[in-house]
């Protein structure tokens, strides 16, 4: 089943009547890379009963050696989840502007701790017919408590030993893989054996995720069979955690190196690859 909802779905088990436990939890994540913040956004107008929550804050670690966007400590993104309402047992739905990217990784996050019913709004914000809202709601304490492992994560070392025996891709533009231009970390070009698999074209008109049978088509001409072990990375662990997301919409598997390209670079003696070509 893909992780998609269609706005229209939303809307129908957001409708009056619809039992509190089927009803789910909004998380309005809008992010973008270098700003603006998405907190203003979110208080001129948000789906009526969302929680913001913040990715720099609630959904990553601090900036260091293990990349920009490192992994939170599953007991501070517990409690931020908590706070948001999130139960074990209610559907969670996240959101964001409709670039994809924020929402994708809160639903990755949350379904790596543990829980086993997150969807992502199609198309985010732009996509929703509904009305807004500008009140902040103030949900009960949920019960959510992480339990790491629910999906599988790569470190370095991991992440080189697929690129050689498995599929690893990379989820960054094209000329950043090529190292052509690196507009944030200190080295240009890519894993060396990683193939090139930029995110954006993961999606298609109004930021739809395109659908499951052309991600598919996609990412076997990448390499990806049925039985291929595949990881994604991308700059900081961002936008390959949208990849993952498209490659579960077509019913495949995938590991998410969380370091990614921020912290390959900072480790010492990293090889760099440049160029169209794997290497």
């Amino acid at each position: 089943m893909t992780p998609m909802i269609p706005a229209s779905a939303l809307a129908a088990a957001l409708a009056p009547g619809t039992p509190e436990a089927d009803r789910p939890v909004l998380l309005d994540v809008r992010w973008r890379l270098g700003g603006p913040p998405g907190r203003p956004a979110y208080e001129a107008g948000h789906l009526p009963g969302a929680v913001y929550v913040d990715l720099e804050e609630d959904l990553a670690g601090s900036p260091g050696p293990g990349g920009r966007h490192p992994l939170p400590d599953p007991g501070i993104f517990g409690a931020a989840m908590r706070r948001a309402g999130v139960c074990l047992g209610r559907p969670v739905v996240v959101y964001d502007g409709g670039q994809g990217w924020g929402a994708a990784r809160a639903w990755w996050l949350l379904r790596w701790a543990g829980h086993g019913r997150v969807g992502v709004l199609d198309g985010g914000l732009p996509a929703w017919e509904g009305e807004l809202s500008t009140r902040t709601p103030e949900p009960a304490e949920g019960d959510f408590v992480p339990a790491p492992g629910g999906l599988p994560v790569l470190d370095a070392d991991g992440a080189a030993a697929l690129a050689r025996e498995g599929v690893l891709l990379d989820a960054r533009a094209g000329e950043r893989y090529r190292g052509e231009v690196e507009p944030i970390d200190p080295v240009a070009g890519h894993i060396p054996g990683a193939v090139s698999a930029p995110t954006t074209e993961n999606t298609g008109p109004g930021g739809l995720m395109r659908p499951p049978a052309e991600l598919a088509a996609r990412f076997a001409a990448l390499g990806v069979g049925p039985d291929t072990p595949v990881g994604v990375y991308c700059g900081s662990g961002v936008s390959a955690a949208h990849e993952v997301l498209a490659l579960a919409s077509a019913g495949i598997g995938a590991a998410l190196y969380p370091g990614s390209w921020s912290e390959w670079t900072a480790l010492p003696g990293r090889p760099v690859a440049t160029g169209p070509e794997a290497g």
